[in-house]
């Protein structure tokens, strides 16, 4: 098995339905490796995920229904920000790489050592040791 990290955005663009083609793929993804259970994320994702999708959506989600998909997200295997990570987040994040919430991402699939992060914020093939960032919605 190969776990692999979702970004906020890739679930996001999962409800998000002004973008039908991010939407099929994103959903794609998730499906194909939850299915496996390779789908990991972070407490900070599942707290970006509910304030974006309640509120900054075209189309946004009743609160009511977005608690009950992040209670259905938080299944997968998740990663949960404690003081390490926040650490390790502002080291890699005095490096100028990232911003420092995305350094919380990379950090958070580095601690659950995922090969994969599923991202559209970041550069799409850059590789942190055994981790490969990608964009999943590039051609």
């Amino acid at each position: 098995m190969s776990a692999s990290f979702f970004d906020t955005n890739v679930l996001v663009y999962a409800f998000d339905r002004h973008d039908s083609e991010k939407q099929k793929r994103a959903q794609s993804l998730i499906g194909d490796y939850g299915s496996r259970g390779d789908l990991v994320i972070s407490t900070q994702v599942l707290q970006e995920f509910y304030v974006t999708v309640t509120k900054k959506l075209a189309s946004p989600i009743n609160p009511v229904d977005a608690a009950g998909i992040v209670a259905d997200l938080a299944e997968f295997p998740l990663i949960q920000v404690n003081k390490t990570l926040i650490s390790r987040a502002i080291q890699r994040h005095r490096q100028g790489t990232f911003s420092f919430w995305d350094c919380m991402i990379v950090e958070a699939a580095l601690q659950a050592n995922c090969q994969i992060l599923f991202t559209e914020d970041m550069q799409h093939g850059q590789q942190m040791g055994t981790l490969t960032l990608r964009n999943p919605f590039l051609p």
